[in-house]
């Protein structure tokens, strides 16, 4: 009897449980045998596996072939397993030793010729193999995702056969190093000092920034709100390693993967209107992330919020609030991390022009009710901040004063606010829990006075208060006060316009 095992990872979500690919070569017929829960993809390998082995010039076994993916009662799917299983075939038949192969995981696609091809989800396998202390074989292309992990060798063949003979030590690989550059925040995003005018549009976004707060901006067409969303992310600081791992981590087992070149930089996603509720929060029948999980640690910019579907728009409900979506399925589940900024934008009317001082607007109060009410109280309430964002012409003008302050001015006063705050309660200021706002926000005679009165006279909700609170505890830590003031207070209110007054009359 001859067993040969050799390992890899699966994909359940963001991890990378391992998986051992246990091979049996024994007497009888001719048969190749893949157990262990192998979806179509899996069971397919053993074409490919046969096909890469005979190419790649070794010998494909003539006995009866067993090759079980342990566990047996976790899903197996995609390509990533095609490598283990040959090199399992030619450890059994004693073409490669099993030295080398005892703490190494093999994860790749193999071509008919023998090639090797990359995989989705290398980097969640190879942290997982760091803490296991393993070393990883790859696809030439998968290297440098892998190589971002510290503490761990990486090994890339172009072939089948370079990896037998690394095996074999005829040709060792050379493990990867890799030396990331961090990029600037700012790179591919415009300087916010291009916005000409909106100074309460770039206060707003100052704001959200530096609190990690949500925003909603209203205004007519063309008035600058996609020009301000988009300069977001040149605010906000690069990801820490811990951060950028987590948001690197998604974007492997996603659809586009990951780019190593944007190591450490803010994600910014942008879906169309016409995205489905599986498209923005995850699903299939072996779970993906959607758009609100591949924003995790960056921006999820929605323009013309109202154009959404409404049973769209309210599946991000949940993950606002908790910052993290999981998706169950009869046989499976998955949890993928959802934190992110959400900044929208939206028209005040279906044509655009409601509250115009041109009087284009020709929609009437029943229209601009009904477009207004495709966005629910409740999901207006997880939005921190709601702002104006009027028509201007006063930067038409040759001698209008263009702001000096560029987004690396404005990203350095974050950066030390954000700074205050984790020094204070260890997260941002949107974060913060009921228990932990009595200690780190509390409220003097003044401000409790003033923010009852506008609990009643504006009908809050206890959500919106507290978000009112979270929002002055922000621009307070901006002005580098320790205590809430009723000014920071009055301003937090400010950015709140729909909670000011009726819909119909913003």
């Amino acid at each position: 009897m001859t067993v040969a095992i050799v390992w890899a990872r699966a994909i359940m979500g963001v991890n990378a449980p391992l998986v051992s690919v246990e091979t049996h070569l024994s007497p009888g017929l001719p048969a190749f045998n893949l157990v262990g829960l192998p979806e179509t993809a899996v069971r397919e390998s053993k074409e490919r596996v046969r096909s890469a082995i005979i190419n790649s010039g070794y010998e494909f076994p003539t006995r009866r072939i067993t090759v079980n993916l342990a566990p047996g009662d976790l899903p197996k799917h995609g390509t990533r397993f095609d490598l283990a299983i040959a090199l399992g075939i030619l450890a059994a038949s004693h073409q490669v030793p099993m030295s080398l192969l005892v703490r190494t995981e093999c994860i790749a696609e193999l071509a008919l010729t023998g090639a090797l091809r990359p995989v989705r989800g290398l980097l969640p396998a190879a942290l997982a193999a760091r803490d296991e202390q393993h070393a990883i074989i790859a696809a030439v292309g998968d290297d440098l995702e892998a190589a971002l992990v510290s503490d761990i060798e990486v090994y890339a063949g172009n072939s089948l056969d370079s990896v037998c003979r690394h095996l074999n030590g005829l040709a060792p690989l050379t493990p990867i190093s890799l030396a990331v550059p961090i990029n600037p925040a700012t790179q591919d995003y415009g300087d916010i000092a291009d916005v000409r005018g909106q100074f309460q549009g770039k206060r707003a976004l100052e704001i959200a920034a530096s609190g990690g707060h949500n925003l909603l901006m209203l205004g007519p067409p063309g008035t600058g709100k996609s020009m301000l969303a988009t300069r977001l992310p040149g605010l906000l600081p690069s990801l820490t390693e811990t951060e950028a791992f987590e948001s690197a981590a998604i974007l492997s087992i996603s659809e586009s993967g990951f780019d190593v070149e944007n190591w450490r930089r803010r994600p910014f996603r942008s879906p169309h209107h016409t995205s489905s509720a599986a498209a923005l929060i995850g699903g299939g029948s072996f779970p993906r992330p959607g758009e609100v999980s591949l924003a995790h640690r960056g921006v999820l910019f929605l323009d013309e919020l109202p154009e959404f579907d409404r049973r769209v728009l309210e599946v991000l409900r949940e993950p606002l609030e908790t910052g993290r979506v999981t998706i169950s399925r009869a046989a499976r589940s998955a949890d993928f991390p959802a934190t992110f900024q959400l900044i929208a934008a939206m028209n005040p009317c279906p044509c655009g022009y409601h509250g115009d001082p041109s009087g284009r607007c020709v929609c009437t109060a029943e229209r601009i009710d009904r477009y207004r009410q495709r966005i629910s109280g409740p999901l207006l309430d997880r939005i921190d901040m709601h702002i104006e964002i009027v028509r201007q012409r006063d930067w038409l003008d040759s001698t209008y004063d263009r702001s000096t302050e560029s987004s690396a001015i404005v990203r350095d006063r974050v950066a030390a606010t954000r700074d205050v705050q984790f020094g204070r309660q260890g997260t941002l200021n949107h974060l913060l829990s009921v228990e932990e706002l009595k200690r780190c926000a509390a409220l003097d005679s003044q401000g409790q006075a003033f923010m009852e009165h506008a609990y009643d006279r504006f009908c809050l909700s206890a959500r919106a208060y507290h978000r009112i609170v979270k929002l002055a505890r922000t621009i307070a830590d901006l002005a580098q006060s320790a205590d809430i003031k009723l000014e920071h207070l009055q301003e937090s209110l400010n950015l709140r316009c729909l909670d000011r007054v009726p819909r119909d009359r913003v």
